[in-house]
């Protein structure tokens, strides 16, 4: 591996786990490290219950892409890399009573999961589930037992490690080393940190949505009731990791939740901010390394993601934006995502290319403490390029408007999935357009159906 500058990559969670392969093909060919940073402000799904009765970050984000880069090497036996694979991405049943039950069959090592594990990897990981398990059992109150339905495998794995050693960083170092993941891949999280990190957002007709999970999925997006007082005594009698008048909203179970048929938000998201425990806006540092890496970066890319919960939190933090505007890097890419969702509706108002930018640009410029709106002239600071697809449901990308800008437009042909109106980048086409944008080749060359700069060079 050379001294080569890096390529970071802001996202969150599943959606660009899909890409883990192209990024990985990119970095082998550039002979450069790679960064994935990705938000700690989760609090829906298993996430939830641990930061109820333990508090921290919500790390679920950052155990799904530590699990996507176990490596297949033809070298290595398969079987075993499967096996850890399915270990840490394993989720408990879903009744609370048989979840319990099968958590025990797994911290007695008596589950089917620990089969083709090595023993010495199944005896280091075993001794952090018996230590959660020990403080799971310390922490029972009449009014608080924890909830094991549906609980990740590898997001209990990564809390037991954070208490034993009291390090977030190392708990990510040891799962890390466990799955393998390559030297020159580094998984940062986006705030380094023992502690809960929570978001809101502000829509344009005034309204506020408490809590990233409240913001990703249906809920009724309303500033805090009338009865607030109330809630917050009632949940006080309660005796869990959450502080005495944290907002109910922040100590709610989201264990189960829809991730379809989601209702749309009555206004467009206008900002996102972080919150302490009690609702009151903050303005937390970014992990340090994220800005190393951004500063010896060679190009940035923004993944295709939730906009405002998986890309945005990561860029709202103090130096992030600084960072990302004085960095040397001479690519700022955007994946635009190929579907508008909740966050960028509503219908009758969906997201444009321009505004993707927009929002990414004014949650830089919040970070560096610039006050007042980023002027359209001031975009390319931190985005110079998009990636984009074409067809139904896809974001609109007003070409010319952003050439003006000095933001080059590259159009992909994607896959169309069938039995439904979507397309999705093809990982042949995209790491086609990646190499291209950044130098790597001529865009000219190797044109295919699969990889077409439309701006420039018409398919052929």
């Amino acid at each position: 591996m050379t001294s080569a500058r890096g390529i970071v990559v802001f996202s969150g969670g599943s959606a660009a786990n899909n890409l883990v392969d192209v990024f990985k093909s990119l970095v082998e060919k550039k002979k450069c490290p790679l960064s994935y940073v990705i938000p700690i402000s989760d609090n829906g799904g298993s996430s939830s219950e641990l930061i109820r009765v333990f508090g921290g970050p919500g790390i679920g984000d950052v155990r799904s892409r530590l699990v996507r880069l176990i490596p297949d090497d033809p070298n290595d036996d398969d079987s075993k890399k499967a096996a850890i694979r399915a270990f840490f991405n394993h989720r408990l049943q879903d009744d609370p009573g048989m979840a319990r039950q099968e958590w025990l069959n797994i911290v007695e090592a008596r589950h089917v999961l620990w089969t083709d594990i090595p023993s010495e990897k199944k005896e280091l990981i075993r001794s952090f589930l018996n230590l959660l398990n020990l403080e799971i059992v310390k922490r029972a109150r009449p009014s608080s037992v924890f909830n094991f339905s549906s609980a990740s495998v590898g997001n209990l794995f990564l809390t037991g490690a954070r208490l034993f050693s009291g390090s977030f960083e190392s708990a990510i170092y040891l799962l890390s080393n466990i799955c393998g993941v390559p030297d020159n891949v580094s998984v940062l999280p986006a705030i380094n940190t023992n502690f809960t990190h929570h978001i809101s957002a502000g829509l344009s007709d005034g309204s506020i949505i408490v809590g990233q999970n409240s913001i990703s999925h249906p809920s009724v997006p309303t500033a805090l009731p009338e009865n607030v007082r109330l809630e917050i005594e009632e949940h006080d009698r309660i005796e869990d990791g959450t502080l005495p008048g944290s907002l109910p909203t922040l100590r709610k179970q989201y264990i189960t939740f829809s991730k379809t048929d989601e209702e749309e938000l009555p206004a467009r998201i206008e900002r996102i901010w972080y919150i302490n425990p009690y609702g009151q806006e903050i303005r937390p540092r970014c992990n340090p390394k994220v800005v190393d890496a951004v500063d010896y970066a060679q190009c940035i890319i923004y993944s295709i993601g939730s906009l405002y919960t998986s890309i945005i939190p990561n860029l709202v933090l103090a130096d992030v934006g600084e960072a990302v505007a004085q960095t040397k890097a001479r690519y700022k890419i955007l994946i635009l995502n190929s579907n508008i969702d909740r966050e960028t509706g509503p219908s009758s108002a969906p997201y444009s290319a321009t505004d993707f930018i927009a929002a990414i640009a004014k949650a830089c410029a919040s970070s560096r403490g610039l006050k007042g709106s980023v002027q359209p002239n001031d975009y390319r600071t931190y985005v110079t390029h998009v990636l984009h697809l074409e067809g139904l449901n896809t974001p609109v990308v007003e070409k010319v408007v952003l050439n003006k800008l000095g933001i080059e437009t590259v159009r992909l042909y994607g896959r169309k999935i069938e039995g439904k109106n979507v397309v999705r980048y093809d990982e042949k086409g995209l790491l086609q357009a990646l190499e291209a944008t950044i130098g790597r080749r001529d865009p000219r060359a190797d044109v295919s159906r699969r990889n077409t700069v439309e701006s420039r060079y018409p398919p052929v």
